[in-house]
C-alpha cells in the first residue's frame, strides 16, 4: 500500500475517533458543570477540562471568553474542535475513496453535511446533549460499518491502528485530567461525597466503561479501582492495555521490516502494562505515570508515521 493511502486511512479514523472523544468528554464537563460545585465557582472549572486536555485554553481565552461550547463543538477555526476533526475525516476519506467501501463514504459524507447544517443552527437551537449523543452515534454506524463491510487487508489494519492510537492518548488524558481535578480527593477510595461519586462516575461513562466498574467492584468510584480498571484490564473496549494490545497485534500483522521500531516500541508497551500492578502505578503517584506514558503513546505514534506513512 502506498504511504499517502496509508495516512489517509489512518488519519480518517483518528480524527472520527477523536471526533467521538470530545463529544464524550463535553456531554460529561457540561452535565458536571450544572451540578453544585461545592463553592468553587459557576461550574466552568469542568467546562475546562477539555482546554486543558487539548491544550487550547490560551487560544480559546483569547478568542471566545465564555463561548466554550461552541468553541469545541462548531468552532471551524479551532483546529481541536469536533467541527474541525469532521471536516479533515471527510477529506482524508475523499482523498481514499477508492479504498474504503461505499457504505463507509456515505457514512462519514453524510455526517458532514450534517454537522455544516448544525452548525448553521447553532448550539443553543440544538441542545449540546443531542449534539454530543449524535456524535457517539454516527462514530458508532461508521465503525459498524467498517467491520460490517470492508475487507480485511491492509486498509482495515490502517483504519484499526488509528483508532487505537487515538483511544489510548485520550483515556490517558482523560484519566490525567480527572485526576488533577480532584484534588485532595483524588487520592481516596471514595470520600463519601456524592460529587466524588458523580465525578469519578462521569469519567467511566465517558469511557463507556461505568457498566464494567460496576461489575467487577462493590465500592464506589474511587482513583485507585478507575485507575485499574481504565489502564490495566485487557477486557474494557476504551481501556489502555486494551489498546496496546490491539496496536500490538495490528503492527505485528503488518508486512515488511519497515515498521520494527514501532513494533518494538508496541510490545513494550503491551509488555509492560502486562506486568504491572496498580499499586506499582499508585507508589510512584498516578499523575507521575500517567504524565510518563502519554509521551510514550506519542513516541509510538511518531515511530508508526516513519515507518509506514511518511510520503517520499
Amino acid at each position: 500500500m502506498l504511504s499517502r493511502t496509508a495516512s489517509d486511512l489512518y488519519w480518517m479514523s483518528r480524527y472520527l475517533e477523536r471526533a467521538e472523544n470530545l463529544a464524550r468528554m463535553l456531554d460529561v464537563s457540561y452535565s458536571l458543570s450544572l451540578m453544585p460545585q461545592d463553592g468553587r465557582g459557576d461550574g466552568l472549572h469542568e467546562l475546562a477540562m477539555p482546554l486543558l486536555i487539548t491544550g487550547t485554553l490560551d487560544d480559546y481565552r483569547e478568542r471566545h471568553g465564555e463561548r466554550l461550547l461552541h468553541f469545541f463543538a462548531l468552532e471551524a477555526a479551532n483546529p481541536a474542535s469536533i467541527y474541525s476533526c469532521l471536516g479533515a475525516a471527510r477529506a482524508s476519506a475523499h482523498a481514499v475513496r477508492g479504498r474504503i467501501t461505499a457504505d463507509m463514504w456515505e457514512n462519514i459524507n453524510a455526517t458532514w453535511l450534517d454537522i455544516r447544517g448544525i452548525a448553521e443552527q447553532g448550539l443553543n437551537r440544538y441542545g449540546m446533549s443531542r449534539f454530543c449523543e449524535w456524535i457517539k452515534e454516527r462514530s458508532h454506524l461508521f465503525r459498524g460499518a467498517t467491520y460490517g463491510t470492508i475487507m480485511r487487508n491492509d486498509a482495515f489494519r490502517f483504519i484499526r491502528l488509528g483508532t487505537f492510537i487515538e483511544r489510548a492518548d485520550n483515556t490517558l488524558r482523560l484519566l490525567d485530567a480527572r485526576y488533577e481535578m480532584a484534588g485532595d480527593q483524588a487520592d481516596a477510595a471514595s470520600d463519601g461525597t456524592a460529587h466524588a461519586y458523580y465525578q469519578w462516575s462521569a469519567l467511566l461513562r465517558a469511557l463507556s466503561s461505568f457498566e464494567a466498574y460496576t461489575e467487577i467492584y462493590r465500592d464506589a468510584p474511587g482513583a485507585r479501582h478507575v485507575a485499574a480498571l481504565l489502564l490495566l484490564r485487557a477486557d474494557v473496549p476504551r481501556s489502555l492495555r486494551a489498546c496496546t494490545e490491539e496496536i500490538n497485534q495490528i503492527l505485528a500483522s503488518l508486512p515488511g521490516t519497515n515498521g520494527r521500531q514501532a513494533q518494538r516500541l508496541a510490545a513494550e508497551m503491551d509488555a509492560r502494562l502486562r506486568y504491572t500492578g496498580i499499586n506499582e502505578i499508585l507508589d510512584g503517584g498516578l499523575h507521575a505515570w500517567l504524565t510518563e506514558f502519554i509521551p510514550r503513546v506519542r513516541e509510538l505514534g511518531n515511530a508508526i508515521h516513519s515507518s509506514y506513512l511518511e510520503v517520499i
